[in-house]
């Protein structure tokens, strides 16, 4: 059976991190579509063991949240409402957390915009914060309310910030661009958060960056994800590059060696040989299930 290299791995990731379609990675690094497609569920399943065995035990006090709209094989006025619910189909959001310090990211989840995803993507932060009290910022979704309520309770001081946008009309200066903002409410929702801290900044940006480095969230091209799979898959990749080996302009370290979660610079080849230690153990694991290998006898 062919079997791609590490350097071939290498190669493929380092397009699909910097925002390379899947059928460009193919043109560039001479892998059929298949094979890049399989290889980004492998290693979407370990960038996300990954985040899941170290992102642990932070020293978090300040946090944001939002969310980043994409969508999956149709955008919801065009997706039958069978298809959504077998296939996933329409509407997809990227719920994401983030440290206001390190830039770390810290939870996120890839699904509907509803109350589940968002007590979800809440409880997994709060089980990976170790701080007594944390500030959280959200924007004013009315989902967050409940879902940080139930995620730490009196161990957070919790703001919403409201922004207000001008009205925009169809012309091509402003159809293509976002609206301008006018104005911002703050809602102190729970505690006493810093007045100064309330912003959703830092998380606003982040966004900016999944839409930079994966180019399943550029809008206006046929480069968007036919299957939530492989959605989440592209996402837990570009996270752990994120986090890992992708050096903040700002911090001049990671945003994991910022928070302490490592102490050392990751390169693409690292994840390729997380990738290649999983298959040796599922590999040795087969071999042991089947037991030890008898020679048939030839027949008399």
């Amino acid at each position: 059976m062919n079997r791609l290299t590490n350097e071939q791995r290498v190669r493929i990731l380092s397009c699909l991190v910097e925002g390379c379609s899947v059928r460009a990675t193919c043109r560039m690094v001479g892998a059929a579509k298949g094979t890049v497609l399989s290889f980004l569920a492998d290693m979407g399943a370990v960038c996300q063991d990954l985040h899941d065995q170290t992102v642990r035990g932070l020293r978090t006090v300040r946090m944001q949240a939002d969310e980043a709209w994409t969508f999956v094989h149709s955008k919801a006025r065009n997706t039958k409402p069978h298809k959504r619910a077998a296939y996933g189909h329409g509407d997809a959001w990227t719920w994401s957390i983030i440290d206001a310090d390190s830039k770390l990211i810290i939870a996120w989840r890839v699904g509907e915009r509803s109350a589940e995803l968002a007590r979800a993507v809440m409880l997994d932060a709060a089980d990976r914060i170790a701080s007594e009290k944390v500030q959280v910022t959200t924007d004013g979704l009315n989902l967050y309310r409940s879902a940080v309520d139930r995620a730490f309770g009196d161990g957070a001081d919790f703001a919403q910030l409201d922004k207000l946008f001008s009205s925009s009309g169809a012309s091509p200066d402003t159809r293509y661009s976002p609206a301008v903002c006018i104005g911002c409410v703050k809602r102190v929702m729970r505690g006493s958060p810093r007045d100064g801290d309330i912003s959703t900044s830092y998380a606003e940006r982040q966004n900016l960056t999944i839409r930079m480095h994966n180019r399943r969230y550029t809008r206006l091209t046929n480069a968007f994800s036919k299957t939530r799979e492989n959605l989440r898959h592209s996402m837990a990749i570009h996270f752990v590059y994120y986090n890992f080996i992708r050096i903040h302009q700002t911090l001049r370290v990671t945003p994991a060696m910022q928070a302490g979660v490592t102490n050392r610079l990751w390169e693409l080849s690292d994840l390729a040989d997380l990738l290649e230690a999983k298959e040796r153990t599922i590999i040795g694991t087969e071999a042991n299930k089947r037991g030890p290998y008898h020679p048939r006898k030839p027949a008399v």
